[in-house]
């Protein structure tokens, strides 16, 4: 009977040490982790981008650009990808910026000017002149006009006064006529000078994109005009005109001497610079 409780007690003894020792093997286990350094392999080839900003219509050289890995899904195909041209930095070395680019964003094609010519006729468009004229702060939206804005022009220019019964001339009158309308700023020439101890940019000539009707007025409006003013549009009425003779207007009312061609509505007439 004793050898039976013996055996008992001892069988349970093994056990409750088996059990004891399974349950601190368990306790003392590390947990399994995740390793969280597992990353997606993203497909990526070598595209040409910008290592400092350039502005527009700045020869960019070879230091310039650099190869940089990019989404392969996100390569457009105005890129310049290393492997399909793997000189492209000698190739686009010499190139002017069509347009302004930032650091680090990806060289296209669409955006670069390849000629020999200056930069100015190869961003003109076909058919269009480029023509410069004086401006002012007071005279140009107070400096706030830039490139690529749109701006009607307008003529302010001064007459003699009326003869009274006596024979004493009148004060002089002074006419405004706005004579182009819609057109595009290519250019402001900008030097920097220094008002009331402030740096401050102020534009002295304005390149205006024009038909070739619309250079003649501007041609005589410059010669007859005691000023002319850059009004600044709206970008949301900035819309180009489709009409090449719509600014074509008649800038004289008086006695003509010499002459050019101007069109008004479509009608060819001489017009000349008052006497």
């Amino acid at each position: 009977m004793r050898l039976s409780r013996v055996t008992v007690l001892a069988v349970a003894l093994v056990a409750g040490i088996i059990a004891a020792f399974l349950a601190l093997k368990l306790t003392s286990a590390p947990p399994a982790t995740q390793d969280a350094s597992v990353e997606t392999k993203v497909d990526t080839v070598q595209i040409l981008v910008t290592t400092k900003d350039l502005p527009m219509g700045t020869t960019i050289t070879s230091d310039a650009v650099q190869w940089q890995d990019w989404p392969r899904t996100a390569a457009s195909g105005n890129f310049i990808v290393r492997a399909q041209q793997p000189d492209g930095i000698t190739k686009v070395a010499g190139a002017l910026a069509r347009s302004t680019f930032y650091a680090g964003e990806p060289i296209s094609e669409a955006k670069l000017i390849r000629t020999d010519r200056g930069f100015m006729s190869a961003i003109l468009p076909k058919g269009e002149r480029a023509v410069a004229t004086k401006i002012a702060a007071d005279t140009s939206a107070g400096g706030f006009i830039l490139p690529n804005d749109r701006v009607d022009v307008i003529m302010t220019r001064q007459t003699p006064g009326a003869v009274g019964a006596g024979g004493t001339a009148g004060p002089p009158e002074f006419l405004t006529q706005t004579i182009l309308h819609n057109v595009r700023v290519l250019a402001i020439d900008q030097t920097i000078e220094e008002k009331n101890g402030q740096k401050v940019v102020v534009g002295q000539t304005a390149t205006l994109e024009l038909k070739p009707q619309q250079a003649e007025i501007l041609t005589v409006a410059q010669e007859m005009s005691s000023r002319l003013t850059l009004a600044l549009r709206s970008i949301a009425d900035g819309e180009k005109s489709g009409d090449p003779a719509g600014d074509a207007v008649d800038l004289l009312g008086g006695s003509r001497q010499g002459g050019i061609t101007v069109v008004k509505n479509g009608v060819a007439r001489e017009v000349g610079a008052i006497r």
